[in-house]
């Protein structure tokens, strides 16, 4: 039960409960936010933590009763109560082990989820409005706000790309296995043969950062205005509303234009660039961890296909923990719980046997 990396956290706990109290602290902001952070992670583990030891003393005092008691009606009340409680102990040794594991320290940020068309023309642009239906399904029904901060049609039908913010509580903790590149096996409506067409679309997901988590030199960033396109009311077309930022060292650009005015969209495509800086950065870390222990699903990698979607069978295949489902209708629907989940489970699964959590 690594009791002493929890006697640790226990006496860590005591600390931040009171620092979070000092009017030093409060007053600053930055270190107050961080530290509220660190006492609710905590909060999670000590009271797991103390529950599975008041459980475990509830056990030995059944066992003493079993031991000790001569009276028949006690002691198989102690019995009962044994074996309830060692099932208790049990299922708690595995709480307090999952949240022994590392935690991605981006996990309780906003995310950032932008979905491109790939190969596959108008069928690609077709799939990638689905994906975002999708999405948006599954996260209204969680209770998450979702935010389109830029858009572009495709030539026909459906969207060439959308970045939509994602608001709630582990928004990206939730997301970041969806990056990759997602495959589509259907008939497309123009197919007049009725053969399978294979499309693929790329997602891409991004903790959105704060100020002051990532700062950017502003004199190092190029900010253009141009008249917005496409569907958006009467002021499109008719103001330079639109906004795109470049990052000049990099040659990283962030555009929004759906906003109504060019304040919000210069606020909202400096929230893109800035995201997008921040993950440049999560990458190289990324791939230093990558050199230490083959990552399976949290590398982050959009080049890899991770997931196919395929119409004709009614089947879902994620690639990367060789799960299939045959309810493509429901997970198109937001039904994409059991997906996550295994995912999940799958990456603690890794870390657990790798010891990052000794």
């Amino acid at each position: 039960m690594f009791q002493d990396k929890l006697q640790a956290i226990c006496i860590r706990f005591e600390e931040v409960s009171h620092l979070i109290t000092d009017p030093a602290v409060v007053s600053d902001s930055k270190r107050y936010v961080q530290l509220s952070k660190e006492y609710k992670e905590l909060k999670v583990l000590v009271d797991t933590y103390q529950n599975y030891l008041a459980t475990e003393k509830a056990f030995q005092e059944a066992q003493n009763i079993l031991q000790n008691e001569q009276d028949a009606e006690f002691r198989e009340m102690a019995r009962a109560e044994s074996t309830e409680l060692a099932k208790q102990i049990e299922v708690l040794q595995e709480e307090v082990k999952q949240l022994l594991i590392p935690k991605d320290p981006e996990d309780d940020k906003n995310a950032m989820l932008e979905i491109r068309a790939g190969t596959g023309g108008d069928e690609a642009c077709i799939f990638v409005q689905d994906v975002m239906r999708m999405y948006t399904m599954y996260l209204k029904a969680k209770g998450y706000q979702c935010t389109v901060l830029n858009s572009s049609d495709g030539s026909v039908h459906g969207l060439k790309e959308v970045i939509i913010q994602v608001e709630g509580e582990n928004a990206y903790g939730i997301l970041k296995y969806e990056s990759g590149v997602h495959r589509v096996q259907r008939v497309p409506e123009t197919e007049s043969q009725g053969r399978v067409h294979t499309s693929a679309i790329t997602v891409a997901v991004m903790p959105e950062v704060e100020e002051f988590d990532f700062e950017i030199n502003m004199s190092e960033v190029r900010r253009d205005v141009f008249r917005a396109s496409g569907a958006g009311g009467q002021h499109v077309n008719r103001t330079e509303s639109a906004v795109r930022l470049t990052h000049l060292p990099t040659g990283t650009t962030a555009e929004c234009q759906d906003g109504r005015s060019q304040g919000q969209n210069y606020e909202k495509a400096l929230q893109v660039l800035r995201s997008r800086l921040y993950e440049q950065e999560m990458q190289k870390r990324n791939e230093a961890r990558a050199n230490q222990r083959k990552l399976l699903v949290s590398t982050g990698d959009r080049s890899a296909k991770i997931r196919t979607y395929n119409y004709p069978q009614g089947r879902v295949t994620d690639h990367r923990i060789n799960l299939t489902l045959y309810n493509l209708e429901a997970i198109m629907n937001g039904n994409i719980q059991e997906i996550l989940d295994q995912l999940k489970m799958t990456d603690n699964a890794e870390k657990m046997k790798d010891g990052e959590n000794l």
